[in-house]
């Protein structure tokens, strides 16, 4: 694995994580960290897979 793959996982589990302790705050809705996560996710993923 290279260095950019670990950073792309490492960057999305701060951003999903971060959307979270929003929702802890009351800064984010439930759906807007749904949307938060999936839309990580399918970034994240399309990223890795075509590095």
């Amino acid at each position: 694995m290279t260095e950019a793959k670990l950073g792309l996982i490492v960057v999305s589990a701060i951003i999903i994580a971060f959307a979270f302790v929003m929702r802890r705050f009351g800064a984010l809705q439930t759906t807007g960290v749904v949307a938060t996560a999936i839309i990580t996710v399918a970034i994240a993923a399309s990223l890795f897979l075509t590095q």
